[in-house]
């Protein structure tokens, strides 16, 4: 699949390419980020080889990635045209100031002013949610975010690391006063996190919101660089945020991983971006680098064709603990088998399904 195979996202005509360049590493300013030029030459890459969608958030490297994007783009104003460029609101940049960050009215109109005036732009295509701010009324949220899709200043909305059941709210609300909808759900997904197919990705596929997947490769702990020969010896810059994820069940999974990549003639980031990238509810997948060598290898996913054999070999190692209800969709085809145990539940004491319901599954 080339980098300019474009699917709209959500129930939306926005146009976005396969993967998605994430900008959190768009900047030094947290230790570990990549320089303004390197980042510049990243975005540049991605670009011309046909990807279009770019995502960052107002206080990533503290507001110096949508700074370093906004340079980028005066550098060649016809740059812009071409991009669907994603920001997110949320983050406070100013401490002390009670309503610099957050998701109410007057937060999000002031955040949406300086993220343009740092992305040097006079539109945002995605405005995210970063996360579900629950100090403030859902409907104020929604009604600035319309206000801002009314005054021509954002494009879409979409929701970042919300729960399933406010993400719904939300939509419905949405739709019943005839406001801006969302089109996206941006949320953590990889092989070391699947519980989001419980509640949130049925819930995206059902309200109409394209999945983004962030953290593909769990902050580089699938990035290959992790084995189970070298481990306790290899550091992270991000410290626990990825050592803490290399437990014995994922050092299981990686093996896993290498012994495809090798079938494949490829490497363990490529087989577990393309797996995310085969996921059921996923429009685009974010992907990060620090280097063009890891752009490079991250857009190679594109091109691997996983087999079936494969996926069911991932998809076992890696089943995730799924909370009520997930457990309980699972046992519907087998209502009317009498006498058969379920999850440890006697299907005698279910309701018994009528035949063309199980036909139906």
């Amino acid at each position: 699949m080339p980098l300019n195979s474009y699917a709209t996202l959500g129930r939306s005509g926005l146009r976005v390419s396969p993967f998605c360049l994430g900008a959190m590493t768009f900047g030094e300013d947290w230790g570990w980020g990549a320089t303004p030029e390197d980042s510049s030459k990243i975005l540049g890459a991605f670009l011309e080889r046909g990807g279009n969608f770019v995502d960052t958030a107002n206080f990533y490297t503290k507001g110096h990635s949508e700074k370093i994007i906004g340079d980028f783009i005066a550098q060649d104003r016809a740059r812009r045209e071409r991009m669907v460029l994603a920001t997110k609101f949320f983050g406070n940049l100013y401490p002390g100031d009670p309503n610099g960050g957050g998701a109410g009215r007057k937060a999000i109109h002031a955040q949406c002013e300086q993220s343009l005036r740092r992305l040097q732009t006079d539109y945002i295509d995605l405005y995210w949610l970063h996360m579900n701010d629950r100090f403030t009324p859902i409907e104020e949220t929604l009604r600035a975010l319309d206000d801002l899709v009314a005054s021509g200043k954002v494009r879409y909305i979409g929701f970042s690391d919300t729960p399933a059941w406010r993400a719904a709210q939300a939509q419905t609300i949405a739709h019943f006063r005839g406001w801006a909808p969302l089109i996206s759900l941006q949320i953590e997904y990889s092989l070391l996190e699947r519980t989001v197919e419980g509640e949130l990705i049925p819930m995206a596929q059902d309200m109409g919101l394209g999945v983004t997947p962030w953290g593909p490769l769990k902050s580089g702990a699938l990035s290959g660089k992790y084995t189970r020969a070298n481990r306790g010896e290899m550091k992270s810059d991000r410290g626990d945020h990825v050592t803490g994820s290399l437990t014995d069940h994922a050092y299981d999974l990686l093996d896993e991983l290498q012994k495809i990549a090798k079938e494949l003639s490829s490497t363990v980031a490529a087989v577990s971006l393309a797996w995310v990238h085969s996921r059921p509810g996923v429009t685009s997948t974010i992907i990060g680098a620090r280097t063009m060598k890891q752009l490079d290898s991250n857009l190679a996913a594109l091109d691997l064709p996983l087999s079936t054999d494969h996926i069911e070999r991932l998809d076992k190692l890696s089943e995730p603990k799924l909370n009520f209800p997930a457990q309980y969709l699972k046992i519907a085809p087998n209502f009317s088998n009498a006498g058969a145990t379920v999850n440890g539940i006697e299907s005698t004491l279910l309701p018994q399904a009528p035949k063309d319901l199980e036909d139906h599954y």
